[in-house]
């Protein structure tokens, strides 16, 4: 019974440093600046081919960090992984509604892959640069998943260069993910905007969206975010080893008033006069 204690301790330490090593978001934030960087490039194509299952890795990096059940990440895993498949399938097809519809998997993942990570990054007791990551790959996660959405819009208005766009701007993998950031970051260069009544209530949507969450989750992390002080250098030249926990300066309290005597002069007698 003198062990129970010490192995529920060593059970309950070993969670938590499961749960610490889960909510990195460093290599999710790396695979999104790399899947950013392939849309915008001459490799566009092929990054729109790969695109399912990128954002499939996506997804299954933030179900590792994420507080589900183990059955349910399962669950969401294998449907996740049927679906890419299906959509990498239509992309690689001939019809635009097929196409279509594989953009609309693809926003879909996306978005339940930002509502996991936001999530997470809430529930967490302290703010630190994890969070913070996870923050930056949540907004990024965002402005793909609109730029995804626009395409299926595109696609689905059956020819997507010259309908999506006013004044015949070509609609291309690179051009929604331009527009999308543009839209999200309410930078508004204004070469190009959405020509149909859909496209238009997609970009408000995003524009309020960017700036709700920069106003209240990122605003936040970063004021709360407080990185570990240093133990301040002794005052001494003084060589102290490590671990020493420094402390400041005592100082001494003042005495208590009723501790301080009090003397009371007499008047000097005149000389030549005794007392009686």
């Amino acid at each position: 019974m003198r062990g129970l204690p010490a192995r529920r301790a060593a059970g309950s330490s070993d969670h938590t440093g499961s749960a610490e090593s889960a909510g990195r978001y460093g290599l999710l934030l790396v695979l999104l600046i790399v899947t950013y960087l392939l849309s915008a490039s001459p490799l566009s194509t092929l990054a729109e081919d790969i695109s399912a299952v990128l954002f499939l890795g996506v997804l299954l990096l933030a179900l590792r960090t994420a507080r589900v059940s183990r059955r349910t990440a399962r669950l969401v895993a294998a449907v996740a992984l049927l679906g890419s498949i299906a959509a990498t399938i239509a992309v690689l097809s001939t019809s635009s509604d097929a196409k279509g519809a594989a953009d609309i998997w693809k926003g879909l993942v996306l978005l339940l892959t930002a509502v996991l990570i936001v999530r997470r990054v809430l529930a967490r007791p302290t703010v630190t640069e994890q969070s913070i990551y996870g923050a930056l790959s949540a907004y990024l996660i965002i402005g793909l998943m609109f730029a995804a959405f626009y395409a299926a819009f595109g696609h689905f208005g059956g020819a997507p260069q010259h309908d999506f766009f006013v004044d015949k701007q070509p609609a291309n993998p690179q051009t929604f993910q331009y527009f999308s950031f543009t839209t999200l970051t309410t930078l508004g260069y204004g070469d190009f905007t959405a020509g149909g009544d859909s496209g238009r209530a997609l970009a408000v949507l995003e524009a309020l969206t960017g700036q709700v969450f920069l106003a209240i989750l990122v605003a936040r992390l970063v004021a709360a975010y407080r990185a570990p002080a240093a133990p301040p250098p002794p005052a001494s030249g003084r060589h102290v080893p490590p671990g020493t926990v420094w402390r400041g300066p005592a100082t001494r309290r003042p005495k208590p008033a009723a501790s301080v005597r009090r003397t009371v002069s007499r008047p000097k007698e005149p000389p030549g006069r005794r007392a009686p």
